[in-house]
Order: structure tokens, then C-alpha cells, then sequence
């Protein structure tokens, strides 16, 4: 269904404006309403109209849902996509052409015979041949070398050797220098995320996603919106966990997942406009899972679901982020948890630690 659109934003840059344009056109051909795109992708009609009208541009994870879920050229999608997030490339200097360009002159064999030939002494009599008189002075004699033009032409040639030789010398120590340069390696304190999920079922319970690896098969079982926020009730299969996610909402929003056993785990925007919670043991098929999101607007929840893995086995849905990232300069880091608030209690105590992306 065509839709009568907005007018993209001036300061839109030309690649995310093609993007928002091309998003547009494939929503119209496939006749989709935002609504009908939001359950097809499982990604929130909030998140589609802001990408649809750019105010950010759609995330690759987004993207891929979107092109599994309608007809279109996903080439040329992902190709624009690209454009409109990767920044442009620096200018390379190149450092030979630069040091071509400002040394001298490689020296011939003509302008060093001409500097000789200049740095040779005057011709002397011949024996046997008369000198003509003159009444000039005869020129007192001085040595070749301390004529001024055999020392400038001297001192030429002299200068256009040792650049030249100075030249090939730095030449040869930067590619020594570049050949025995050892391997960049990683910083010690970083903490990259395991190959393999680091835990399984209750192994998993009250432990981060992202770190243990738990968010690389992760998916979206139901979502929740309230005012501009949502909630997000997500699932790794491999780990046999489940955990709570909040989007588009603001410093102390918060959702906070809990079983039918009635253990929980809070996910507390500190800075930013989302995050995640610790994790829940999601083993056993008779136990249900809901979230529940809480801002100064109001609050409500999910439905309750159970036996989450079966609603996976039985679902096409796609794996990927809860949400798009946050805003330039956020760092991933490990959600806090709150101590087993349930969610009609009031929201944890706000603690300084920064905001995520949802994994």
C-alpha cells in the first residue's frame, strides 16, 4: 500500500537519504502497512518509522529481516546500506611519490661531465707557440678549486649524490622497518566474546548474554510497546536462556523479566536508550516468561510464554539485536542486574555503568 510520505530531514547525508528512499519504495511495492512490517520482520513499528523517515538509519540486522521477509534487489540493499554507514575513507599519502617529489634530480652523465668540464683548470701555453702581447695585466694564477665556479658546480654535484644515496638508505630502512614491525596485538584487559556459548540452562542463570555468547543465536519471542519505549522478551535456544531488553527510552526506564517460579531480572537504562538484562534458566518447558516495562508513562507487559524453545522450532524467527545500537561514543558493557526485584516493586537503585545495545 502506498503510503503519503514525509519529507526526509535537510541535514540527511545523500547515501542515507537514497537508503531511506529505496526502504520506502520496496514497503510500498510489497503493500505493507508499518504494522504488517513490523510483524514480518519482528523488529517494532516505532524502530520502521524512524528508519522509514530517517532519523536513524536501519541497522544491518533490520535490513537482513527485511529482505528475508519481502521481495527485493538485496544486493543493491545491502549495497546502499553500506554506503550510508561507513565513513569515507582518510586520504592515503604515498610516501614514495612524496619523497620522488621533493628530492633532487637523479644525476646524468651530461650535467656531471658539464660540472667537470667547468671544474677543469684554463688551457696552458703551448711550447712552441708565441704568446701575442697584451697590455692588459696578466691574471694572477688560482688554484681550479677555489674558482667560485668549479666550487659551486663541485658542490652541486657533491649535494645531488648524497641525496641520492640518502634516498635509497630511507628507502631501504622503512621496508626493513615495516618487515620487522611485530603483529598488532589485542590489549590485554580486552574480554572478546567466547567462539562458544560459555554456559547452558541454569548454568546461564544471572550471568550476561554478550559475554558468555549467549546474543549470537538470540531471538525476539515477544515485544512490548509503551508510549515510545519497548520491551523485549529475547532467547538464545543454545543456551537455554532467556532475558529481558528495553529500546527507545531514557535514563531509569526499565523492564524486568520474570519466570512462573517467580525469579526475575531487571534491564535499567542508565545512560542511553537501551539495555539488557542477566540472564534466566529457560530449560524447563513448563516455565513461563514475561516482561514487563516500567516508565513514568505508564507500564505493561508481554504475554506470557512457556516451552520457548518448541515456539522457536515452530517460528521462522530471525536471529539479531533486540534493537538498533546506541548513539555514537557507547561502549558495550555488562548490564546491572537488579537483586530479584519483582516488577511490581519499584526500580533498582540507579548505579553508574554504561548502556549497551541489546545483544
Amino acid at each position: 500500500m502506498a503510503s503519503a510520505w514525509k519529507d526526509l530531514p535537510e541535514e540527511l547525508s545523500e547515501p542515507a537519504r537514497l537508503l531511506a528512499q529505496e526502504l520506502r519504495t520496496i514497503k510500498d511495492a510489497a503493500g505493507l502497512s508499518l504494522s504488517e512490517l513490523a510483524g514480518r520482520t519482528h523488529y517494532s513499528r516505532a524502530s520502521w518509522e524512524r528508519w522509514l523517515n530517517g532519523k536513524r538509519v536501519v541497522t544491518e540486522q533490520a535490513l537482513e529481516a527485511l529482505i528475508g521477509a519481502v521481495d527485493c534487489d538485496a544486493a543493491a540493499l545491502r549495497r546502499l546500506w553500506r554506503q550510508a554507514t561507513e565513513p569515507a575513507a582518510g586520504a592515503i599519502e604515498d610516501a614514495a611519490v612524496v619523497e620522488e617529489t621533493a628530492g633532487p634530480e637523479e644525476p646524468t652523465e651530461e650535467t656531471a661531465a658539464e660540472a667537470a668540464a667547468e671544474a677543469e683548470p684554463a688551457d696552458e701555453a703551448v711550447p712552441g707557440e708565441s704568446t701575442p702581447p697584451t697590455d692588459e695585466a696578466p691574471e694572477p694564477a688560482v688554484a681550479w678549486w677555489r674558482r667560485p665556479v668549479a666550487l659551486v658546480s663541485g658542490a652541486v654535484l657533491l649535494a645531488l649524490l648524497l641525496a641520492l644515496v640518502g634516498l635509497r638508505i630511507s628507502r631501504h630502512d622503512g621496508q626493513a622497518s615495516a618487515a620487522d614491525a611485530p603483529a598488532p596485538t589485542a590489549p590485554a584487559g580486552a574480554k572478546p566474546t567466547p567462539s562458544e556459548p560459555a554456559c547452558q540452562a541454569v548454568g546461564c542463570a544471572h550471568k550476561d548474554p554478550k559475554t558468555t555468547g549467549c546474543g549470537k543465536d538470540a531471538r525476539t519471542l515477544q515485544t512490548q510497546v509503551i508510549g515510545k519505549v519497548v520491551v523485549y522478551l529475547r532467547y538464545s535456544r543454545t543456551c537455554q536462556a532467556a532475558w529481558a531488553a528495553i529500546t527507545e527510552g531514557e535514563p531509569k526506564d526499565y523492564a524486568v523479566i520474570t519466570d512462573s517460579t517467580g525469579d526475575s531480572e531487571t534491564a535499567l537504562i542508565h545512560w542511553g536508550y537501551d539495555n539488557y538484562s542477566a540472564m534466566l534458566n529457560a530449560a524447563g518447558p513448563s516455565i513461563g516468561f514475561q516482561v514487563c516495562g516500567f516508565q513514568p508513562a505508564g507500564h505493561d507487559c508481554t504475554s506470557t510464554v512457556a516451552d520457548l524453545a518448541s515456539v522457536v522450532a515452530s517460528t521462522p524467527i530471525p536471529i539479531g539485536p533486540a534493537s538498533p545500537p546506541p548513539g555514537t561514543g557507547s561502549t558495550p558493557a555488562t548490564a546491572t542486574p537488579s537483586d530479584s526485584a519483582p516488577p511490581s516493586q519499584a526500580p533498582p537503585t540507579d548505579q553508574p555503568s554504561p548502556s549497551p545495545s541489546a545483544p
